[in-house]
């Protein structure tokens, strides 16, 4: 079967876009046609490593999506913007009794004002275009069902779902459309922010102790970075442009 080339032409906007998700979404974009990739990330080696690898013109910028300083300077590098991938994302562990407040905050500032800052600057770059434009940000199922032990993680991921809904109100009017996927379990490099997850991981293995997590989904599988990127091309193409202001849920059964 041969891959459709419904994003020829168009530049689209990844964050997070060196490992997991958003790299995979970058693959996905180039091999589906897209001209031209702005990637954000803060690991500016695998950013280079990837760029390398995709067939389009890639503009590489290393740096954290919570740094209002670079979205100032973005302007340019974001003209005639048809697509972004609002994606960056950091995880957290620990009680709500036990954190301090700087543990929260260093969270909000990746998950939520990361996410509004790539949001506004994208929303602004598109405002002058024509044709069908697209956002998508990455919620997560712990934004719709509570998980003991991730609160500022899940918190964010909440309030990022309720953006894009109000994001989609005030875009509609400019032909933008804007929605979240809220992933349950996917295998990315996000649960080596947790302890216990590195020390199961030290005694079992991965693929072992992904198996063991994913008990909990009715699928009994977590998805793959390339599962998620096809949902999120989906939303983001001209095949899903009546969807805007939804949360789309992608976990296999967890939130059931």
């Amino acid at each position: 079967m041969s891959t459709p080339q419904d994003f020829e032409g168009r530049t689209a906007l990844v964050t997070g876009a060196a490992s997991g998700i958003g790299a995979a979404c970058a693959a996905a974009l180039a091999k589906r046609g897209a001209a031209r990739l702005v990637l954000v990330d803060t690991d500016r080696g695998r950013l280079d490593a990837l760029a390398h690898q995709l067939d389009c013109d890639v503009e590489a910028v290393a740096g954290s999506v919570a740094d209002e300083d670079l979205w100032d300077g973005m302007e340019d590098r974001l003209t005639g913007l048809d697509h972004a991938i609002v994606n960056a994302g950091i995880g957290s562990g620990g009680l709500l009794s036990d954190l301090v407040l700087s543990e929260w905050q260093r969270v909000m500032a990746v998950n939520l004002d990361g996410a509004f800052l790539t949001l506004r600057s994208a929303l602004r770059a598109m405002k002058p275009g024509e044709g069908d434009r697209s956002i998508v940000l990455t919620s997560s199922t712990t934004g719709l069902k509570p998980v003991a032990g991730i609160g500022p993680y899940g918190v964010s991921k909440a309030a990022v779902s309720h953006m894009a809904r109000i994001a989609a109100l005030e875009g509609a009017e400019h032909g933008i459309r804007v929605n979240a996927i809220a992933p349950g379990g996917v295998d990315t490099a996000i649960w080596e922010s947790s302890e216990e997850f590195r020390r199961s991981v030290e005694t079992h293995g991965r693929e072992a102790t992904l198996a063991a997590m994913a008990k909990t989904t009715p699928s009994g599988r977590f998805a793959s970075p390339d599962e998620i990127a096809d949902t999120i091309l989906f939303m983001l193409s001209a095949t899903g442009s009546n969807l805007t202001g939804h949360v789309l849920v992608s976990d296999g059964g967890y939130t059931l």
